[in-house]
């Protein structure tokens, strides 16, 4: 191998937060002489990607955690040229990405361009944090507002609706000036029952008339301000979408959804790669109750059914909570928890199949075990987990919520009982003039917030720096939302979004063809 090569790999493992010792660096290269050289890049990454859902006790690697994923990864690339038809051929295109190492993007109004944040970003932001979300927040959808024909601000033939001028107002501009105005802002309730909205330059108190809103939410305004200074409302709504190829095309060249930047003819080759591969299916249970014998009972019938099928699944999900009692002060019961884990791990090794063939990801529910309630979730702890490895060594523990990037789609999951909060914190019951069903309210909310929990901070804490984590720009392909509610599925806007429900109250999950998005709804 060159030199080049081999500054190379340093520099990448350097880029994630790894050094290499010389034992270390020799597996590496060795492991890439398997490979072309035009494939060198793509088979780095994914050793990369391997090493990161292990469980590391240091970022000074040696030989022998290197050794254990290129171990892995030569024998699935074995399986795959000894059976093409395999769905193991699918690993090397499937990508979990953990929502700490999302990067973080910030908009510059002024220079109109996103920059990413750069350096360490700690757990336990300072004051200042909490500010910036909410300006974050603003600035995202602020920016893809101001491109909409409808409220971009031309210099000419300026757009309007009934009322006026669609430009929107900075609410400070509102005071002396009659007419009706439109206005952005995020709903607070600074003093206890008078509602606001707030932008970047001021707050004024509103009145709203219709609408399905919760305190956080961002929306669209069109109303007067009245001489006592309430901002009368007439129109409100949310703010408008934007289709994911425009958003991509403005911003090229920038990785928000994490997992690298593809160059066009990756794309091309990944999209063709894509068509071919109408086996390949995910298995997506929520709500896996590991102390529940029923449950268990249920999960070796659907390992036993995919066991005996042509094509195994390429992925089984497995969103918590793992334990029907939810974790707190009271909980006694870990040691227990940690011996179910390994049970399941030998219920999935007896299935060869499924050990050789398939990958299982497992993301945290909101009563499981870990350091607090706040999102995201870090992934389960190692104390629970190190006993299933040992029978599914390539098990994905991963946070809540995860990403997924499967050839060229981007699938985002998140594990939380939104549904209910939603409903219990909206200050007006949702509209029915376009639907009745509440999921499809949900979904709708959260792809125009372009944020997968727009709670207030005091229902559903957040961690500060890490709130880009749950931002949904651009909109992904598929959004999987792992609630105790009715099982459910909803396209909206091009955007597959599906409940598979609570696989220990009913028996429900998912069958989802992420090649053609189709969505299975499965019941025992």
């Amino acid at each position: 191998m060159s030199g080049v090569l081999r500054n190379k790999v340093q520099r990448k493992f350097k880029m994630r937060g790894y050094s290499l010792k010389v034992e270390a660096l020799s597996e590496v290269l060795s492991f890439l002489s398997h490979f072309p050289s035009d494939a060198l890049d793509d088979a780095l990454e994914l050793l990369l990607d391997e090493l990161h859902h292990l469980s590391l006790k240091s970022s000074i690697l040696d030989r022998e955690p290197v050794h254990k994923v290129v171990s892995l990864l030569l024998e699935a690339d074995a399986a795959v040229e000894e059976n093409p038809s395999s769905s193991s051929s699918s690993a090397s295109a499937l990508r979990v990405i953990d929502t700490f190492i999302v990067p973080k993007f910030r908009y510059d109004p002024v220079k109109k361009f996103f920059h990413e944040h750069t350096g360490r970003l700690p757990i336990h932001g300072d004051a200042s944090a909490k500010a910036t979300l909410y300006k974050d927040r603003f600035l995202l959808l602020f920016q893809r507002v101001s491109r909409d024909p409808r409220f971009s601000t031309l210099a000419f033939d300026a757009s309007s609706s009934d009322y006026g001028s669609c430009e929107i107002s900075p609410i400070q501009s509102l005071v002396g000036r009659v007419g009706r105005r439109w206005i952005m802002g995020v709903i607070s309730q600074l003093e206890d029952g008078h509602f606001y909205l707030e932008d970047l330059t001021a707050a004024v108190e509103y009145k709203i008339t219709t609408g399905f809103f919760v305190e956080n939410t961002i929306v669209l305004a069109e109303g007067e301000m009245q001489l006592d200074g309430v901002f009368q409302v007439r129109t409100c709504g949310f703010p408008p979408l934007e289709d994911r190829e425009k958003s991509m095309a403005f911003f090229s060249g920038l990785d928000f959804f994490g997992g690298g930047i593809l160059t066009k003819e990756e794309t091309l080759r990944l999209a063709e790669l894509e068509k071919n591969a109408v086996n390949d299916m995910f298995v997506i249970l929520s709500d896996v109750w590991l102390d529940n014998e029923e449950t268990l009972g249920n999960l070796e019938t659907i390992l036993n059914g995919y066991e005996n099928v042509e094509v195994v699944p390429s992925l089984f999900v497995f969103m918590g909570n793992f334990c029907s009692q939810p974790f707190n002060l009271s909980f006694k019961s870990i040691s227990s928890l940690r011996v179910q884990f390994g049970k399941l791990g030998q219920m999935i090794a007896s299935h060869q199949r499924l050990k050789e063939h398939s990958r299982f990801l497992f993301i945290p529910g909101p009563d499981d075990v870990g350091p607090s309630t706040a999102l995201p979730r870090c992934p389960l702890p190692k104390y629970l987990t190190e006993e299933f490895q040992k029978y599914v060594p390539n098990a994905i523990f991963s946070s809540n919520p995860c990403r997924i990037k499967f050839y060229t789609q981007d699938i985002v999951l998140f594990r939380h009982d939104m549904l209910y909060r939603m409903r219990r914190s909206c200050l007006i019951p949702p509209s029915t003039e376009e639907t009745s069903d509440p999921f499809e309210h949900l979904v709708a909310t959260i792809i125009h917030q372009s944020h997968l929990c727009p709670l207030p901070l005091t229902v559903q804490p957040i961690i500060w720096n890490y709130d880009h984590g749950l931002h949904l720009y651009p909109t992904p392909h598929t959004i999987v939302l792992g609630d105790k509610s009715e099982q459910k599925a909803f396209r909206y806007t091009g955007v597959t979004c599906f409940n598979p429900g609570s696989f220990s109250n009913d028996g429900t999950f998912v069958a989802y063809r992420p090649c053609n998005q189709e969505v299975e709804l499965s019941a025992l």
